[in-house]
């Protein structure tokens, strides 16, 4: 437990520029905003809400593709200079949404080049850092890291319903794009690195070089395949719930501040996902962890349908979707690290991560389409509470953490 302790003694700086990084990057911006533009969008300029939602298609499937390209080159030539650059250049392209003209193909042009410049922003980067200071307390320092998406969901949806309310949709794109501006990119710039040889934990380093497998040889793992598909499905399940969630619950009465609260609220359950993740992921096997976890939330499913659920029942609904969320985030990056080690971590991981952009973006075109012919979200709901149960029950073929050795380094 000292050890753990001396992992965040001399890593804490790394840790708290890595989580505003995440929270200002281009993993939560968009979507913790897009469901706050559905209504003013298809108000402006006619276009459904499927088509408004294919916006975060666009950029997820750049993003996810992008991923393994991303995750390759922070292993070659280090996570610093990748994140700091992506995040700048994100901000711009971010604020530059709300100067777009009534076109689709702005629309999308501009999603793209989200996708394109903003990848290096997002937890592919930063938690290769994180992975590499802390090891004892790897679980739990991923969980903080990724507390960033947590804190965005708290925040970004009540400054973007100000934003929209005080200078309309356009005016809210460079409102938050002063967060990565002036929050995370100064901070990256002075805390941000990662450790010198002396500061990595000694458990993953072997022969002067760190230990773990390389993509060719993971990709051959039935383990590899298995992770990617269980995160493929949560995602198809929660990414369009989540920025559908304020017009599902207009569906029950509820009003568009009540969504802003309740998106917060998520956060909130996304915050405590993460932490208690990966407090129990140092300590008990993943796969038990996230049984429950990943289960759970097709009961909220389940409630959310039809029009007739009460307001407690929707933010506990809310809630255990947001709950959920938290833990696939951390289940990510710590099984890349724990079943493939570190030495090639950020394509693998990158390669991981690729399903999670890329079915967290078909996902809210898939609610939308459904919300556009049939009226409400029941169809897709019905069919996202057996996504999440099989995405959990899929990891439970995963197997003991393997040992690495010596032989399995990179110089």
């Amino acid at each position: 437990m000292s050890m753990g302790r001396n992992e965040f003694k001399s890593g804490w700086k790394v840790l708290v520029a890595g989580l505003l990084g995440v929270m200002c990057g281009a993993s939560p911006l968009p979507f913790n905003t897009i469901g706050f533009v559905l209504g003013p969008l298809h108000e402006e300029f006619g276009w459904s809400f499927a088509i408004i939602s294919a916006g975060v298609t666009a950029f997820g499937i750049t993003a996810g593709l992008l991923a393994p390209v991303i995750g390759a080159a922070a292993d070659r030539f280090g996570v610093r200079t990748i994140a700091l650059t992506s995040t700048f250049a994100f901000a711009l392209v971010f604020a530059g949404i709300g100067l777009i003209p009534g076109s689709l193909y702005a629309w999308f042009g501009m999603w793209f080049l989200i996708g394109l410049v903003g990848m290096g922003s997002t937890p592919v980067t930063w938690s290769r850092a994180i992975n590499m200071w802390f090891y004892r307390s790897r679980g739990l320092a991923l969980g903080i890291l990724l507390v960033g998406t947590s804190l965005a969901a708290l925040i970004v949806p009540k400054v973007a319903v100000w934003a929209i309310g005080t200078y309309g949709w356009r005016g809210m794109y460079p409102v938050i794009a002063l967060f990565p501006l002036l929050l995370s990119l100064p901070i990256g710039l002075a805390w941000f690195r990662e450790p010198r040889t002396s500061e990595i934990p000694p458990e993953i380093t072997a022969g002067g070089g760190l230990v773990g497998v390389t993509f060719a040889e993971a990709a051959k793992d039935r383990r590899f395949w298995t992770i990617w598909i269980s995160i493929a499905l949560v995602a198809l399940a929660y990414g369009g719930a989540h920025i559908h969630m304020p017009e599902i619950i207009k569906q029950h009465g509820l009003t568009a501040a009540d969504g802003a609260g309740i998106m917060g609220m998520i956060g909130i359950a996304l915050l405590s996902g993460r932490i208690i993740t990966g407090w129990l992921l140092d300590r008990i096997w993943a796969p038990f962890v996230c049984l429950p976890i990943l289960t759970i939330p097709a009961l909220a499913c389940y409630w959310l349908m039809g029009n007739s659920t009460s307001e407690a029942m929707v933010w506990v609904s809310a809630f255990l979707l947001g709950f959920a969320a938290g833990a696939e985030s951390d289940l990510i990056a710590y099984l890349a690290s724990r079943y493939f080690g570190i030495a090639h971590y950020g394509k693998i991981y990158g390669m991981l991560y690729m399903p999670f952009g890329i079915f967290s973006a078909i996902s809210p075109v898939a609610y939308g389409r459904i919300r556009d012919v049939s009226g409400s979200y029941d169809q897709m709901l019905m069919a996202a509470t057996f996504l999440f149960v099989s995405g959990a029950l899929l990891l439970l073929t995963l197997g003991r953490y393997p040992v690495f050795t010596a032989k399995e380094v990179t110089p």
